[in-house]
């Protein structure tokens, strides 16, 4: 009979007798096709619209566990009035992590409610009391003592001859309802239709201060290759910065077919050391470094004397070769051809690429390729890189990314990725979803302050902050926007605090810090990119902001609120000119507002607004410390003056102070 109905179709199944509903889970990426994104130490907040027929109370639990263990942990979840339960929990480990929601009818916290009104109504409360009573007496058969024997003395007072009120305080004691929720049978419980996955980066995912450095121009000498030992002798100055990551450019040997000369010259002249993205010589290919340079070996001391300097090593991963690369001889299958059988070199018109060819992802053979470049990350990995800036990954398919990262971060979970992809927005996030840690953004090119509000708020504010993390760069060695080769010095400076605190992530360019903005004409490009040639610098050559980039990155490493980006908040100014915005710790203990003069060549002063969202009061005086120029003032209120000459300083980074009346009635600030 039973096994007859189990196959009768009009028949509902058993998970349609679950009474409550779980919609809306936040915060899921895809509905939880995706990872939300977390760094070790951070909260995951969760919400869900949780509810069911009736007035009957409900019960949830917000379960989660790292990847590692089998046991789910859990949390109870807080409702509110309009349905929606939240409840959060903290990641301890860089890993995988993963999350659910278990609800169910809490049969006693609606029993125990329907008493409390009858009770007080002043109604026969005789058959309620016996009804609790069995439903005490079933969780105490589900107990182990000690609350066995409190749960069943519970159900015999309840049922007892003693007077009604007295049973009717029993039964709403705080104490019995803790231990009836301890052994709830969470009957006919629903369970939230997927696991939400987390993926968990360790700190230097979620903020970083990032250097990029060609090593062969750290050369004395502009007619040889600088060595990783030539680059050695830059880690304390760059240290010094309070840079915590140097980028270097690919280091492996560059091929000589098509090289490019100076200033992307299609021939090159003697001499010429050609672009460091035409992987691939005789020398070997991606898993080799440019004898120039030095020898693995050397690479590795390099390694760990960036390590003694407190800087990490991002390599970049340029999945190209140039024509010259072994895998051409060795797997020309992997290469597009053209009808007459030449390879097909890379372009994005107008721009040609003659010394690069693509790799091809349609090749029959994409295994044997794909299982090559999981070789060459790993290879570097093994090493001791922990970081790469992958050129370029929209050009390669997306499912491909998340393989290969997912392929090494299960051998080495603490591995970074920087996607650096200028393309389509979706496109972008889409490399995020597929596993990218960080990502390059349109930053290079908003100046003014309806654009950066409105471009960063969309990366701050909305779902994309669950799974795209900005990095910020004013240029690069591919991009000198115009307001960097038209606004002098005092452009440098604002460039910089706007990617410094903006983002927690953030990178410039060597060359950035002298103010190099030099460019082609009508163009977005350097003059002279070192790109294709050797360019030896002078450190400390007139109007350098060198002592400027170390005093932001000295604040960024000082208030932690600027190593987050989701407290961001743009503030009313009255001038366009004077862009405002705060961040803050969760819990006020830090808390940091920005002013920027977006104009590199005339002062301006605005009016803007302090709201009680960084915890000022209407009419609290408090002290605000301009952490650049070092000056302490006192302000009052919600609406306060700020006055920025970029001749002297175009931004002031303020901490706020609030202040504290003491027990012997003195104030102070903090």
């Amino acid at each position: 009979m039973n096994e007859s109905r189990s196959r009768d179709p009009e028949s509902p199944p058993e998970p349609m007798s679950r009474r409550v509903w779980i919609r809306n889970v936040r915060p899921a990426v895809d509905g939880g096709e995706f990872p939300i994104k977390r760094t070790v130490g951070e909260r995951v907040a969760v919400t869900a619209d949780i509810l069911a027929d009736g007035h009957d109370h409900l019960s949830a639990v917000l379960q989660w566990k790292p990847d590692s263990e089998t046991a789910w942990r859990e949390v109870r979840m807080t409702p509110r009035p309009d349905d929606s339960w939240h409840a959060g929990f903290t990641v301890a480990a860089a890993e995988p992590h993963r999350f659910g929601i278990l609800a169910w009818v809490d049969r006693f916290g609606s029993w125990r409610d329907a008493l409390e009104k009858k009770s007080q109504a002043g109604l026969d409360v005789e058959s309620e009391l016996q009804e609790g009573a069995a439903l005490v007496q079933a969780r105490a058969r589900r107990a182990e003592e000690p609350d066995r024997g409190i749960l069943t003395g519970a159900a015999e007072r309840l049922r007892g001859r003693t007077a009604p009120g007295d049973r009717v305080a029993a039964a709403l004691d705080p104490g019995l309802l803790e231990l009836m929720d301890r052994w709830d049978e969470r009957f006919r419980a629903t369970r939230s239709d997927r696991e939400f996955p987390v993926e968990v980066a360790r700190e230097r995912a979620r903020t970083g201060a990032w250097y990029e450095l060609f090593p062969r121009s750290c050369t004395p000498d502009p007619s040889r290759s600088g060595t990783f030992r030539d680059a050695a002798a830059r880690l304390p100055d760059i240290a010094a910065m309070g840079f915590d990551v140097l980028y270097l450019p690919p280091i492996h040997p560059i091929g000589r077919t098509h090289r490019k000369g100076k200033n992307n010259a299609l021939e090159a002249a003697p001499g010429d050391p050609g672009s460091p993205w035409a992987i691939g010589a005789a020398e070997g290919g991606h898993t080799a470094v440019h004898p120039d340079l030095g020898t693995l070996e050397d690479f590795d001391r390099f390694l760990a004397a960036a390590a003694g300097h407190g800087l990490e090593i991002a390599l970049d991963l340029a999945f190209q070769c140039s024509p010259d690369h072994p895998w051409v001889a060795d797997h020309p299958e992997w290469f597009c051809h053209r009808p007459d059988g030449t390879i097909k070199h890379a372009e994005n018109p107008p721009k040609q690429y003659q010394d690069i060819y693509p790799l091809d992802f349609d090749t029959e053979d994409w295994r044997g390729l794909w299982r090559e470049l999981l070789a060459v990350a790993r290879f570097w990995a093994d090493r001791g890189v922990r970081i790469f800036r992958v050129d370029n990954p929209h050009t390669k398919p997306l499912r491909f990314w998340q393989w290969l990262i997912a392929q090494v971060k299960a051998g080495h979970p603490d591995v970074i990725f920087l996607s650096e992809a200028f393309t389509r927005p979706k496109v972008m996030y889409g490399l995020a979803k597929a596993g990218f840690d960080q990502s390059y953004t349109y930053f290079t090119w908003r100046n003014t302050a309806w654009e950066l509000r409105r471009y960063l708020t969309e990366l701050t504010r909305s779902e994309v902050r669950e799974f795209f993390r900005s990095s910020l760069w004013p240029s690069t060695p591919d991009i000198l926007p115009e307001y960097l080769q038209f606004g002098g010095r005092a452009a440098f400076q604002i460039r910089l605090v706007l990617a410094a605190t903006l983002g927690a992530n953030y990178g410039i360019y060597s060359g950035f810090e002298l103010c190099e903005g030099e460019g082609l004409p009508g163009r977005e490009e350097y003059r002279d990119s070192e790109k294709f040639e050797i360019k030896v610098r002078d450190p400390g050559r007139p109007g350098h902001i060198r002592d400027f980039v170390a005093r932001v990155n000295r604040i960024r490493r000082e208030n932690p609120a600027l190593g987050y980006d989701h407290t961001l908040r743009f503030h009313e100014s009255s001038n366009d000119q004077v862009l405002v915005y705060s961040k803050t710790t969760d819990d006020l203990s830090d808390v940091v507002l920005v002013a920027v003069n977006l104009d590199p060549h005339h002062a301006h002063s605005a009016w803007v607004e302090v709201g009680e969202d960084l915890g000022v009061a209407g009419g609290e005086t408090y002290q605000v410390h301009d952490q650049i120029g070092e000056g302490r003032y006192l302000w009052t209120g919600s609406r306060n003056y700020v006055h920025l000459d970029p001749a002297a300083s175009p931004a002031q980074i303020f901490r706020l102070r609030r202040r504290v009346r003491t027990e012997r009635d003195f104030d102070y600030f903090m």
